[in-house]
């Protein structure tokens, strides 16, 4: 079994104390085997805000290890009050609190990670996959064995959720629909909107390709709708006379009156497999 921890929005700089402190209380009994934060690691993309946010991860990791955490830029995450450094070098600032690059990729027996910056200089809110991100991506999934779950990380929905504005998805989905489903690309995990929901992102009976978004995990800058959350996806490939492998979302709330995460809904999601 894999367990993907799927992380998004903190927006360091608006994060909650007791919030942070309870997610990580919460992630060390529960565990994960990989991780991800989707987007908007920061609220304004300032020096401080990106030391916290790495103080956290550092936290996160020391948690497990052995288990490799992954970071996409989001729109926050791109500085918004120095013109300068935003058309310069946007994502400058990302690579020095971090340490690593807004695109990554990562694979093992169970897992086929890729994570794709739809974050653009040139949009202050809005996302962008572009034609080459898309072909690298397809590229990349080639050959891949089909018992692997097979994942992209955008930042930007690619599909939307219950009462969703359309503006807030993300520019060129159509086409990596198409793509993404002939290359046999499972789960799209996303942010942006502090919105979690599970929706497919197809509409013609034909395989599903399953749109994972996660909430903000500790901001204020919480949803009516929606409060706190993350999600942790579960993975077991088939073994012995299994011919399918299992895939489900589990959905983690943050509980005021608990001061505690607690899950409150548990997906599956069929996969499609020849």
């Amino acid at each position: 079994m894999r367990r993907l921890l799927h992380l998004s929005d903190p927006h360091f700089g608006t994060e909650r104390p007791q919030v942070v402190e309870a997610l990580l209380a919460c992630v060390a009994v529960i565990g994960f085997d990989l991780a991800v934060v989707s987007g908007d690691l920061t609220q304004r993309a300032l020096p401080g805000q990106f030391r916290r946010a790495a103080r956290f991860l550092a936290r996160l990791h020391a948690l497990s290890p052995a288990s490799p955490v992954f970071l996409n830029p989001g729109n926050h995450d791109v500085p918004v009050l120095d013109p300068i450094q935003r058309f310069g070098d946007p994502f400058g600032p990302f690579r020095e609190a971090f340490g690593t690059a807004p695109e990554s990729h990562y694979e093992d027996e169970y897992v086929h990670l890729q994570v794709l910056n739809t974050t653009s200089r040139w949009r202050h809110k809005n996302g962008v996959i572009r034609a080459e991100q898309v072909s690298r991506s397809t590229h990349a999934l080639q050959g891949i064995c089909p018992a692997k779950l097979r994942v992209v990380v955008t930042h930007q929905p690619l599909a939307p959720g219950p009462g969703q504005d359309s503006s807030d998805l993300l520019r060129g989905r159509q086409a990596a629909i198409r793509s993404w489903r002939s290359a046999g690309v499972d789960l799209v995990l996303g942010g942006h909107i502090h919105l979690p929901f599970v929706t497919n992102a197809s509409h013609d009976g034909g395989p599903p390709l399953w749109v994972v978004q996660a909430g903000t995990m500790v901001s204020r800058r919480i949803r009516h709708e929606a409060g706190n959350s993350f999600n942790l996806i579960r993975f077991e490939a088939p073994t012995g006379g299994a011919t399918a492998p299992v895939c489900r979302v589990e959905r983690w709330d943050y509980i005021d009156e608990l001061g505690a995460f607690r899950r409150v809904a548990t997906t599956p999601l069929p996969l499609a497999r020849p």
